[in-house]
């Protein structure tokens, strides 16, 4: 019986290049080692049975790979693709469980507020849709579509009947325009707001610092040094902050605010000065608008809607405040709490850039049309009309 004879192998600078990387890095995976180094002896005019006994391969293993790599180049070395294992989990069982996954649990009767996929496979096991599933197919399944029933995030529908023109005004003011025209230089724009209860917390043992694999530790228990409310104006086109420390908010300190800001320049001298406010006690209707224009002529104030603070450029500021200076609190008492704020607001005023502001008019009215076609938009009405009723 004649023995074929090993089919000669030929290697170009690249490949000879590359077959090395593979052979020799530390990354590679063990399989694909294997076959380079079988194709890098060949290429040395070695013998099958040789490459064998060096490498420690069946024989028929060496031929395989020699002849796989003669016929196809570096291609042929990777795995050729398989059937595999028949899919126990068809495609009408995979609709159900993305359908089951959209509704809430109490649609389904399950005394359950979110979805988890363990109990999404079991539910899917009792309904019959399958004889049996694991969890973590159901989660590879959902996460084609990027389902994640075990999250969810709040909202709040718009209730301000007059919210498009409220929130206009805003959005034209972040966009220097007011009513059509555009500001003069002379005209700034104020957001402000109050940030009520910023707490002392004396930590019972003092905070570790972060190190290798471990982050900043903070101990659980704390004394209490009470509570002060941080108010703050916000220049939208200078990033300018101003702020103030108190006892508690109410109309008397946010007017001690209004005074400090407008009694410096370039807002003392200023044609316009427009304050954008909520619906805070401290500022809310018609009252609140004629005793700040009453005590400062030239400032005209503006309210954003009802239950959009979203749209107050403050709120950005206070979000940053809570996590770059209150959180994790730790402090002695209110007059370490008093003096890094202040700290903060010098270095803010000295390093930051206005916020880049992108939802424009053109976005709210895609907002709005999205949300009147929105199943619950009905359902609002309802409600409201039952308890206008």
């Amino acid at each position: 019986m004649r023995i074929p004879c090993a089919r000669p192998v030929l290697l170009a600078a690249a490949e000879r290049e590359r077959l090395k990387k593979m052979a020799y890095g530390h990354k590679t995976e063990y399989r694909l080692r294997v076959r380079a180094q079988v194709v890098l002896h060949a290429a040395r005019g070695r013998s099958n049975a040789r490459i064998a006994r060096e490498t420690g391969l069946h024989l028929d293993t060496v031929r395989t790979w020699r002849d796989r790599f003669a016929t196809g180049g570096l291609p042929a070395l990777a795995d050729r693709k398989r059937s595999g294992r028949p899919a126990r989990f068809t495609p009408v069982q995979v609709a159900e469980a993305k359908a089951l996954a959209c509704q809430l649990p109490a649609e389904t009767g399950a005394p359950l507020a979110r979805w988890s996929c363990p109990e999404l496979a079991a539910e899917l096991t009792a309904r019959g849709s399958t004889d049996t599933v694991s969890a973590s197919t159901v989660r590879r399944r959902l996460r084609e579509d990027a389902l994640k029933p075990c999250q969810y995030r709040s909202w709040i529908f718009i209730r301000d009947p007059d919210f498009r023109a409220t929130a206009q005004r805003v959005l034209d003011l972040y966009a220097r325009t007011f009513e059509g025209a555009p500001l003069d230089e002379d005209e700034y724009v104020l957001s402000s707001d109050e940030k009520t209860s910023v707490q002392a917390r004396c930590r019972c043992h003092p905070a570790l610092a972060p190190g290798r694999a471990r982050a900043t530790r903070v101990h659980h228990e704390y004394g209490r040094g009470g509570a002060l409310a941080y108010l703050a104006a916000y220049d939208v086109h200078r990033a300018k902050v101003f702020g103030r420390c108190e006892p508690k908010t109410g109309v008397v300190p946010f007017m001690a605010l209004v005074a400090q800001v407008m009694a410096t320049e370039p807002y003392a001298s200023a044609k316009r000065v427009f304050w954008i406010v909520d619906n805070g006690s401290s500022h809310r209707g018609k009252k609140a608008i004629d005793r700040l224009t009453k005590a400062c002529p030239n400032a005209v104030v503006v309210h954003t809607p009802v239950h959009a603070s979203w749209t107050n450029h403050i709120e950005i500021f206070f979000s940053i405040v809570q996590r770059k200076v209150v959180r994790p609190d730790d402090f002695t008492d209110l007059t370490q709490v008093r003096n890094r704020l202040r700290a903060f607001e010098d270095l803010h005023n000295a390093t930051a850039q206005p916020f880049q502001w992108k939802f424009t008019t053109s976005d709210l009215d895609d907002l709005l049309a999205r949300l009147d076609r929105h199943p619950s938009a009905d359902r609002q009405e309802e409600s409201s009309a039952a308890l206008a009723a």
